[in-house]
């Protein structure tokens, strides 16, 4: 089932004055906005405005699926709590539309969440470019927006361009953006967010994970928090604890080369080979794996097998860890590439829906494939360790995935050869990043 944010706002320069309003359809997997929606709609109050976004970014959300599950953030206490049936509504001019918003999706396919103005400049933005078209005499139009605009200026301000393949950076992690704090609780016939578990943060952050969705859609009513001296909250139980290898090296990686699905397939180097022993001597001396998971390309099955010789497992191939498809990248430096097929490199970086020269898999595809395999994995491996042997993307992804961390964060994470990381998923749909590069084993 698909899965949708929607952002809302509205103003009034006057209240009621001027007014218009703002929304915003957005994949909770990548972050990109999916439909955007503003107009001038004359003198009206705050209020109304706000109303008149809501159901203009649930009818876009519609539109892209009537079948979506949405979640709507709004920095609107009044209409989160009046939707949410926490709040009776009384202003005659309410009614009508809080009806009218009602009636556009099914009510157990949405939910509503409260956020900081602040959390919801994309569409503030909009509305407020729609209260500047109407001073102007015009409507909003989707080619003269910026709103769309602040995700890439503050990533250009965050850090410099990458200058390699993702994974081969010099920088490190990066700092990432936390999760949003706090949840909604639920009205009649309206589910709310499930709340944190220790020390973690809420399902729903800048960006959702795609399964968190589905957590919402049949999640329990929230556990009040705990009282002073009664410990961290209700115990969820043993997690399932993945435990993230990168196959060893072969020898396109000391060369920094796209290697992906649609290469050579490369076996292990020497070096990668030694690599893959030391990791299997450093799993067995902690004694936790379970079971041996990889991906199906050469590099990592070599690895997994040394890992699970030397525990006494056997390993399943899962397709869904394989590495994405870099297309007509393969075999090329980053510099190669950039220099052959330099209008796609860029495309490729400004946007995770942008794929690859010659058909090979985005970012966002990568991603909608590694949250289904981490699902599956997850319900027939609950409160195991598992060791999943795969690759850049697909490690960088389940870390950035649990961390709640914006697409570029892929770009600012180092992943070295043969490196560990690790997540534990808890039974409240929450995660905890609990290791990440380990390389301690190889010195």
């Amino acid at each position: 089932m698909p899965k949708f944010v929607v952002e809302a706002d509205g103003g009034s320069r006057g209240n009621p004055g001027p007014a218009g309003y703002g929304s915003v359809v957005l994949d909770p997997a990548t972050g990109e906005t999916l439909a955007e929606r503003a107009e001038y709609i004359g003198v009206a109050t705050n209020n109304v405005a706000e109303y008149k976004g809501l159901i203009a970014g649930l009818r876009a959300a519609r539109e892209l699926d009537p079948d979506a599950v949405v979640l709507v953030r709004m920095d609107s206490k009044l209409v989160v709590e009046q939707m949410s049936g926490r709040w009776k509504i009384k202003h005659p001019d309410m009614k009508p539309l809080a009806a009218e918003a009602a009636k556009i999706l099914p009510r157990a396919q949405v939910m509503y969440e409260w956020i900081p103005r602040e959390k919801n400049k994309h569409a503030d933005r909009l509305a407020n470019e729609a209260m500047d078209a109407g001073k102007r005499g015009k409507q909003w139009e989707p080619a003269n927006s910026s709103a769309a605009l602040d995700f890439s200026a503050a990533r250009a301000l965050a850090a410099p361009p990458p200058a390699g393949p993702p994974g081969d950076a010099a920088a490190g992690a990066a700092a990432v953006r936390a999760a949003l704090a706090g949840a909604s609780g639920a009205g009649p016939g309206v589910r709310a967010a499930v709340p944190a578990a220790a020390g973690t943060d809420t399902l729903f952050g800048d960006l959702a994970d795609p399964a968190d969705l589905d957590a919402l859609a049949t999640a329990p009513a929230p556990v009040p928090a705990p009282a002073a001296g009664q410990g961290w909250g209700p115990d969820m139980g043993a997690p399932a604890t993945f435990v993230l290898l990168r196959h060893g090296e072969t020898a396109l990686t000391p060369q920094k080369r796209f290697s992906g699905s649609g290469g050579s397939d490369p076996e292990l180097s020497e070096a990668g080979r030694r690599q893959a022993a030391a990791v299997a001597e450093s799993l067995a001396a902690r004694g936790t794996v379970e079971a041996v998971i990889s991906s199906p390309l050469r590099r990592c099955r070599e690895t997994a097998q040394a890992v699970a010789d030397r525990l006494g497992l056997t390993v399943t191939v899962e397709e869904g860890l394989r590495e994405v498809d870099f297309g007509a990248w393969e075999g090329l430096t980053f510099a190669e590439a950039r220099e052959r097929f330099p209008a796609d490199l860029q495309a490729w970086l400004d946007s995770p829906r942008a794929a690859p020269t010659g058909g090979g898999e985005s970012f966002a595809t990568a991603t909608r494939r590694i949250s289904a395999t981490r699902d599956r994995l997850l319900a027939e491996h609950a409160g195991r360790t598992v060791l999943l042997v795969s690759h850049v993307t697909p490690v960088k992804i389940l870390v950035r995935l649990a961390l709640g961390a914006p697409p570029e964060a892929l770009f600012r994470m180092e992943l070295s050869a043969a490196s560990l990381s690790a997540v534990a998923y808890y039974a409240d749909g929450n995660a905890s990043v609990r290791l990440l590069n380990d390389t301690s084993h190889l010195r």
